[in-house]
């Protein structure tokens, strides 16, 4: 059985994407699945539905990998984003970044912001402490749990 590529469902929900701020959308009909995905160049993708186990994550995923994440993660004053979206080190384009390493900040201060869904969302910091690590970049996606700052 032969499938063909349907592109204008892929277009619509490319547009639907873009509209929504996801990150990825998937729409599966049982016998044909179509999953777009936002990678780092906005480029959009057709994956053919799975044999038996979904593919493993690939160059193009919208995930993060920082060296030294994993004892980031560990690290007790970790701050870690509360949803999926893009992370904004700045108020504005141009403006300077809420936090620098080596700061002193206290509790409830905005340390940055995470883009959802056309949302502008505050990430305060739980406590008082000083900056001692940013661990994403400005514009970067990221997911629910990934760290974005190490606070002592």
């Amino acid at each position: 059985m032969s499938k063909v590529i349907d592109s204008e469902s892929v277009r619509r929900l490319a547009e639907l994407l873009n509209e929504a701020g996801l990150s990825e959308i998937e729409y599966d009909t049982g016998t044909i699945r179509i999953r777009v995905a936002r990678d780092h160049g906005g480029a959009v993708s057709y994956a053919p539905p799975p044999a038996a186990a979904p593919p493993a994550p690939n160059a193009s995923s919208p995930t993060v990998e920082v060296a030294g994440a994993d004892v980031a993660a560990n690290h007790p004053g970790a701050i870690t984003s509360p949803m999926v979206g893009t992370v904004y080190l700045a108020p504005e384009p141009g403006a300077a970044s809420f936090i620098n390493v080596g700061d002193t900040i206290s509790k409830g201060q905005t340390l940055m912001i995470v883009e959802a869904m056309k949302t502008f969302n505050e990430i305060k910091a739980p406590n008082s402490g000083t900056v001692k690590q940013i661990v994403i970049e400005n514009g970067m996606p990221v997911e629910f749990g990934d760290v974005l700052a190490i606070i002592d």
